[in-house]
Formats: structure tokens, C-alpha cells, sequence
């Protein structure tokens, strides 16, 4: 067998594979000797059956899978020893005229390279956004626990701040609903009209002017979004019940039914407390931001070529379903974006040795793990437990791919924290939802 390789150009390379008798015809003497001893052929006995007449009925099927067989694994063998780094898989080139009955054999197959390309970061900085979390978001989740561990005080009539438990209806619309709301949730115009009203009395207003949110409107009607929409109707609604919550008492007892006996002794350490745990959220959001914006600026400042014209042939001959030059133009397009951060992303890693090695893979998912269980009362899980844990995840070729994408992004992150040009920010996170999102 001989396998030369002939270079297009710096993306594109054909390689033949030149196959001679000597190379398969053994293999194949010894499949056909096989299928003689096992061949049921009418006229005679199992394993009686003429050589002759089993290399004329199955001789070229034989053939042409032995020749298959070992023309795939001398190809790979090929790409692995010359280390190519192909894109795609090998396209064999068309051989109408291929003559079975002939001794030797050449085949001939496209290969897609990939590009040779640096990566650097750029001067332009990259936004590293602090987030933290401000008074006003801790006088609000504060506000948020006292009222949760509160007390509802019932009242005669509609207040501020109050809950309203009210029935909906629209005879029309076969509209007939009870549900609970806060007086927040109204708009100007339905706040100006319950503000005041006695349980057992009935206002009428229209629902496009009920809840400032029609996601509001879609729960207490019990209708889909796209009715909540197009909904214009006049409702009765009856109020039922009025409630006002009061604030549960900054004491003791509370810190230690929120955060656990001892942990918390004021008010002050409360909203410590509070300020770490919202900024450790935070942080993850605002890797996830470093992580998109980092890929965004690599992308397009990492210039190299790509074998345009293979990879959407290699996409329109491989897909489940044959798609024309069209469609596979149209498919190239939107995955090329794609397709160059991984080559970019595969350069970074290997190039800064961030490859994911299995301990390092099983000792994240026991932190994972022991997460996990901590949100579950279980803070001091055993060693062999989360072990025997670990490995049964371990096993499970899903799990692995998923922690393994989370630890490579951790990965990534901690170097381009390291290595990018990034300009700090610290910002509220309403101000993050807002300048980041926008």
C-alpha cells in the first residue's frame, strides 16, 4: 500500500491511497473460505460448496468490503501519524469507472485543513464588570425577607401595600376567577379605583386597564398570552378579602430561621450576609458576560481563512439528508461563526496547556456534588459517599460532557482574567442588567 498526499494549497490537500493485491487478498481468501464452510447453496452439502462458486456469488462484495475496511484504516492511520488537522472528514472523490475485476486499486480523497493562525489579544480593553450589590438592593431584599416572614393583618378596605384576594368576571369571555394579588401589581388607572374600596364591593374596569403587566393579567383571568393581548372586555371584580402584611421583627429568631442558629446576630451581619451571597451570584453572571464579550472580540480580531468551498461541499454530501449547493451554503454561513471559536478556543488551550484532565474533571464534580447535597441539610456529606457519587457521574457520557464544558468555561475565564485586556467596571446590577443587556 502506498499513500501520498498532494498540497492544493495551504486549506486544501488531496491524498491517495494506492491498494495492490498483496494488501487485501489474503483477508479476503479468508472470508470467502469462512462463508464456504457456512454457505447454504442448493445441490450441495454445508461446507461442500465449490470455491469457485462462492467467489462468483459473494467474490466482489467481499472485495469491496475488505478493501473498504482497509482503505478507512490506513486513511486514519495516515491523518493520525502526519498529525493533520483536517476539518470535516476526508470526501472521497468520485469513481464511476472503478473496476472491481482489477487487481489494484487507487482511491483519491479530498481533505479540508485547518488554518495556521496566532492568537493575540487586542488593545481595545474588554468591559470586566464588578457587580455589587447596593443599599437600595439590600433595603429591598431585607424589606423582601420581613414581609415573607410576616404576619397578614386583615382590613375592611383596599390599602396600600395590601394583598387583594378578588373574583374576576366576563359573562362574554366565560370569564369567572378568584385570585390573589398585591396592590403593586395594579396600574395608575385600577390603583386610583380600588384604593378605598370595601370588602364585598364590585368595580368595573376595563382589562386593558387593570395590571401593569399583562403577564399579571394572564393569571388572574386564567387566559393564554395571545387572549391576554387581544383581551379588551369590561370585568367585574368583586373584592373578597383585603390583607396587609406587617413586617416580621428584625430579632433573633428570624436571623436564625433564615441563615441557621447562631450565624447571624443583627441586622447588620444580615445584610453582610445578604451583600455575599447576592455578590457571589453576581460574579457568576459577570464571567458569563466576560466569557460571551471575550469570544465576541476573538472572533473578530482573529483573522485566518478557512477551506470555504470543501466544508460546504463536506456539508451538503454528509448530512442526514442530501441538501443542494444552496442549502449547504446557507448551513456553512451560519455555523462558520461557530466553527472558527472552536478553532480558536482548541488553539487557546493547547497552546496554554488548559486541557481537562479526569481528576481535575471527578474533584469538580464532588464540589458539584457536595453543593448540591448542602442545599439539602447535608453540610458534612462522608468522603465515600460523594466518591461512589462521583464515579456513577463519572460513568454517564452526558454528565461528563456537561461538567466538562462548565470546567473548561471556568477554565477559559480564569485566563482571560489573567492574560485579556480587560477595564474593570463596578457597577449596581440594576445598572449591569441595563448597560450589558441592553
Amino acid at each position: 500500500m502506498n499513500i501520498t498526499k498532494e498540497q492544493v494549497d495551504d486549506l486544501n490537500a488531496i491524498v491517495t491511497v494506492a491498494i495492490s493485491k498483496d494488501d487485501y487478498s489474503e483477508k479476503v481468501e479468508k472470508t470467502l473460505s469462512d462463508y464456504r464452510k457456512s454457505a447454504n447453496i442448493p445441490g450441495f452439502r454445508k461446507g461442500h460448496v465449490p470455491m469457485g462458486l462462492v467467489k462468483k456469488q459473494y467474490g466482489k462484495a467481499v472485495l469491496a468490503d475488505e478493501v473498504n475496511k482497509l482503505l478507512q484504516d490506513a486513511l486514519n492511520n495516515y491523518l493520525t501519524e502526519e498529525k493533520l488537522d483536517v476539518l470535516g472528514n476526508p470526501l472521497p472523490k468520485p469513481q464511476d469507472d472503478l473496476n472491481w475485476d482489477a487487481d489494484d486499486f487507487t482511491f483519491e480523497f479530498e481533505l479540508g485543513l485547518a488554518p495556521a493562525f496566532e492568537v493575540e489579544f487586542t488593545k481595545e480593553p474588554v468591559t470586566h464588570y464588578n457587580i455589587v450589590a447596593d443599599d437600595k438592593m439590600l433595603d429591598e431584599q431585607v424589606e423582601r425577607i420581613q414581609k415573607q416572614f410576616g404576619k397578614l393583618v386583615g382590613h375592611t378596605e383596599v390599602i396600600k401595600d395590601s394583598e387583594i384576594t378578588a373574583t374576576f368576571v366576563n359573562e362574554e369571555k366565560e370569564i369567572n376567577n378568584q385570585a390573589t394579588f398585591t396592590f403593586d401589581k395594579l396600574s395608575e388607572i385600577a390603583a386610583e379605583k380600588f384604593l378605598g374600596a370595601k370588602t364585598g364591593e364590585t368595580i368595573a374596569i376595563g382589562s386593558k386597564e387593570l395590571f401593569a403587566d399583562l403577564h399579571d393579567l394572564m393569571e388572574v383571568l386564567k387566559v393564554s398570552h395571545d387572549d391576554a393581548h387581544d383581551l379588551d372586555v369590561e370585568v367585574a371584580v368583586t373584592v373578597d378579602e383585603v390583607n396587609k402584611r406587617d413586617l416580621a421583627e428584625l430579632n433573633q429568631e428570624l436571623f436564625d430561621k433564615i441563615f441557621g442558629e447562631g450565624k447571624v446576630s443583627s441586622e447588620e451581619e444580615m445584610r453582610a450576609k445578604i451583600k455575599e451571597d447576592a455578590e457571589k451570584q453576581f460574579e457568576q453572571q459577570a464571567d458569563q458576560k466576560l466569557l460571551n464579550d471575550v469570544t465576541e472580540s476573538l472572533i473578530e480580531n482573529t483573522s485566518f481563512d478557512l477551506p470555504a468551498e470543501f466544508l460546504k461541499k463536506w456539508i451538503q454530501q454528509t448530512g442526514e439528508n442530501p441538501l443542494s449547493a444552496e442549502q449547504a451554503e446557507e448551513e456553512y454561513n451560519k455555523s462558520e461563526k461557530g466553527l472558527r471559536y472552536q478553532l480558536i478556543e482548541g488553539k487557546i488551550i493547547t497552546t496554554n496547556d488548559l486541557q481537562v484532565q479526569f481528576e481535575e474533571l471527578k474533584d469538580f464534580a464532588k464540589g458539584f456534588i457536595k453543593t448540591q447535597m448542602a442545599q439539602f441539610g447535608q453540610l458534612e456529606p462522608a468522603d465515600e459517599e460523594v466518591e461512589n457519587i462521583a464515579m456513577r457521574i463519572m460513568s454517564n457520557q452526558d454528565e461528563v460532557k456537561r461538567l466538562s464544558e462548565q470546567l473548561m468555561s471556568q477554565k477559559l475565564v480564569k485566563f482571560y482574567k489573567e492574560n485579556a485586556n480587560l477595564e474593570a467596571k463596578e457597577v449596581t446590577y440594576e445598572d449591569f442588567v441595563k448597560e450589558a443587556y441592553a
